[in-house]
């Protein structure tokens, strides 16, 4: 049995303009109307989290506005970097850390990513933290060593009082864009060990409070299954958010997983 409410985050990344994320932000919307028992995100591209931000307010809808990233630093000569006062101002109320992309093909190590944490974190905001291997690292044997290493450095100095506005996500990188897939029961072996790694630095009543969702290229027909293991709290979905039939399935996919776990 879980009382936690599944969390579905849809990642458009460096997709969309202001038409094409404004329809997009609208059918979700509207998809989304009379769908209960989940938590909905939305993280749009910088340029356009003030034009998302309206349209979920004209319709009164309870999905949240996400950034996709954030720098560490409050302000200063950083060329190019967005901080959390900022996002704040734009009506942001989570922030992605650390994802794949930003690890993988950006460079970011764990020592930026938890400082990137820990800022939003304290400053009020809610955050998710991304972790999980790379195909090279999966056949070397390594998936556990890497997912404990960015699990246990993203969260250096974070108190246990946090972990309530914290979701972390695990990316199988493996299985995103590469035709490989991620059974149902790999997707629970990750996430029963983090909540493992949880239980042993925070204790048990906060590693079981902890939502735990997937984000190895998530689709509709694939999601009951993957949603219904037991420590799997809902997904962080790229290409599929970039559908809004889709994100709304996935959502609705949640939601029941969620209710069946009650």
């Amino acid at each position: 049995m879980s009382d936690r409410k599944p969390f579905l985050g849809g990642n458009w990344k460096m997709n969309t303009n202001r038409t094409t994320g404004s329809d997009l932000a609208r059918g979700v919307t509207d998809g989304l109307i009379s769908v209960d028992g989940v938590e909905p995100a939305l993280f749009p591209p910088f340029p356009y989290l003030l034009t998302v931000r309206a349209i979920l307010r004209d319709r009164g809808s309870s999905i949240r506005l996400g950034a996709q990233d954030v720098y560490f630093q409050p302000d200063g000569a950083f060329t190019g970097e967005v901080s959390v006062a900022m996002l704040r101002d734009c009506g942001t109320q989570v922030v992605l850390v650390g994802h794949s992309e930003r690890r993988h093909v950006l460079g970011e190590k764990d020592e930026l990513i938890n400082r990137k944490l820990r800022t939003v974190l304290e400053s009020g905001l809610d955050a998710v933290l991304c972790v999980g291997e790379t195909l090279d690292e999966r056949t070397a044997g390594h998936q556990d060593i890497i997912t404990a290493r960015q699990v246990k450095t993203g969260l250096a100095d974070i108190p246990a009082s946090y972990l309530e506005r914290l979701v972390i996500a695990y990316e199988p990188v493996w299985a995103i864009g590469t035709g490989k897939t991620a059974t149902p029961q790999d997707a629970q072996d990750a996430h029963a060990q983090i909540r493992q790694l949880i239980e042993r630095s925070y204790g048990k009543d906060s590693a079981q409070r902890l939502r735990i969702v997937y984000g190895g290229s998530l689709k509709p027909d694939i999601a009951p299954d993957i949603f219904a293991q037991p420590d799997v709290d809902g997904g962080l979905v790229g290409g599929a958010s970039l559908n809004a039939a889709d994100f709304v399935a996935l959502a609705k996919a949640a939601a029941a997983a969620g209710r069946a776990k009650r």
